[in-house]
């Protein structure tokens, strides 16, 4: 086999990997689910809810560009908003409808260095910090969602460590900014307030969706495994997440002893708000293809 024949055969195992994870992952959680009950719910969710839930998902995801664009400010890239959030989220539609090729991350990576000369090394610290500071965002709201839930009363001796770990947090994001992104020290207070607005537009939007398939109680259970079912959304090895949502989903509402499809319902649905909402980078890749950068809002570095 040449080495051309290697590169592709390489490129197309990682997709396939993912389409096979997530096609196990979604069979493991459907046929232990009354699949007509839980296609039942979504089918008959408000659809006011649902577009409560899609305005305040798409709010989150301008939090996070603005914060990435000070990332890149940072490093002397110099983007107009406009243009920052389209790169934004034609990334989001890489990320989801193309995985295992490029990403979304290694796109934008690519066009920045392409078009400012910076060194891809630059762009890649910017945007992996990014990622890093909505991470422990994402952790520090888990917690506090967890404290008061069923969970804490379940397992009361993890309550201290959950504590210590709420307290931590942030020392140790400010830590690893000074000890390894002092290029971005700077910002590191606006940024981190950003990234709990992110946090938390998410978990309106998918109250929202609680509120849109009629789920009355429990709103604190479901929301901290939906913040979890994010966390374990971080690793590529599904594609776009799903899966992986569900699988969480499933198994820790079992543990609590809560309706499975509500929250399965949850996830499959927040990720068609996803999956919809990405659909503007299509949009987005079209007039990047048609027009040269000034046209696209590129401001001098």
């Amino acid at each position: 086999m040449s080495g051309k024949s290697k590169f592709y055969l390489k490129k197309l195992l990682k997709p396939l990997l993912q389409l096979l994870v997530t096609a196990l992952a979604l069979y493991l959680v459907l046929r232990k689910t009354d699949v007509a009950k839980l296609f039942g719910i979504i089918r008959n969710a408000n659809l006011w809810y649902l577009l409560l839930s899609l305005f305040f998902f798409n709010i989150s995801k301008l939090f996070n560009a603005v914060r990435l664009n000070r990332f890149f400010k940072a490093i002397g890239i110099e983007l107009s908003a406009l243009y920052n959030l389209k790169l934004y989220y034609l990334g989001m539609f890489y990320n989801l409808f193309l995985p295992g090729g490029i990403g979304g991350d290694g796109y934008k990576i690519y066009v920045l260095q392409k078009n400012h000369g910076m060194k891809m090394i630059n762009v890649f610290h910017a945007v992996l910090w990014d990622r890093i500071c909505g991470i422990f965002a994402l952790v520090f709201l888990s917690v506090m969602l967890l404290l008061p839930s069923t969970f804490a009363l379940k397992l009361p001796q993890m309550v201290p460590y959950a504590w210590l770990l709420l307290a931590a947090s942030y020392p140790l994001a400010l830590l690893l900014n000074k000890l390894f992104y002092k290029q971005f020290i700077g910002v590191f207070t606006i940024t981190a307030l950003e990234s709990l607005l992110v946090q938390i537009a998410q978990v309106i939007s998918a109250f929202f969706i609680l509120q849109a398939i009629s789920l009355q109680a429990n709103h604190i259970d479901y929301l901290a495994i939906f913040l979890m079912s994010t966390v374990a959304t971080i690793l590529p090895i599904t594609i776009g997440g799903a899966g992986a949502r569900e699988v969480t989903f499933y198994y820790l509402l079992n543990f609590i002893q809560l309706e499975t499809n509500a929250g399965v319902a949850l996830s499959l649905i927040f990720f068609g708000i996803s999956a919809l909402s990405s659909l503007a980078g299509v949009l987005t890749k079209i007039r990047h293809e048609k027009s040269g950068p000034e046209s696209q809002g590129y401001l001098s570095s």
